[in-house]
This record gives structure tokens, sequence and C-alpha cells, in this order.
């Protein structure tokens, strides 16, 4: 599960590169769909809004513009394996 402050590989597009979580603004109830800004632990298939920071410039878009570029998975260094899928959200 993504956890801040750990180190992952950002994928998107054909680029890589290393990232961060910075912080989990707050994580969504997928079953009324409001925010729960208390709880910032991420579990497996958490809906969360977080704040990555990334060692390159990486240029996108927004998802609701264009969704190949406007998404990203992050993959853990140490096991390689994937943790998360997102979507850029401006704003």
């Amino acid at each position: 599960m993504p956890r801040p402050g750990a180190k992952y590989y950002l994928r998107h597009t054909t680029n890589e590169v290393r990232a961060i979580i910075k912080e989990t603004m707050y994580k969504m109830d997928i079953n009324t769909l409001d925010r729960m800004e208390g709880d910032h632990s991420v579990k497996m298939n958490d809906i969360a809004r977080v704040r990555l920071r990334t060692t390159k410039p990486v240029l996108f878009d927004s998802y609701r513009r264009n969704r190949v570029t406007g998404s990203l998975i992050l993959v853990d260094e140490s096991t390689n394996e994937t943790v998360a899928a997102g979507m850029i959200v401006e704003g």
C-alpha cells in the first residue's frame, strides 16, 4: 500500500521518474462519496487524493482532458510491484 515518505517509481506514458508521496489530503468513502479528511492511511482499493514530489518534472494533462497523459502508476522501488494507479487532477 502506498505510504507517505516511501520511495516509488512513477510511470507516466513512456516516462519513469522517482517520486515520494508528500501528503495524503483525504480519502473517499466509496459508499457515500464523502471525503474522509481525518483518516490518512491508504489501504488496498482505497481512493485517495495525494500530493506527490518527483525528482524530475513530469509533463501531463489532467485526466479529464486526456486519459493517456493524465494517468500514472506507482511502483515500489524495493519490490518492483505496482502499488497504485492514479489520475492526475489539477488544482
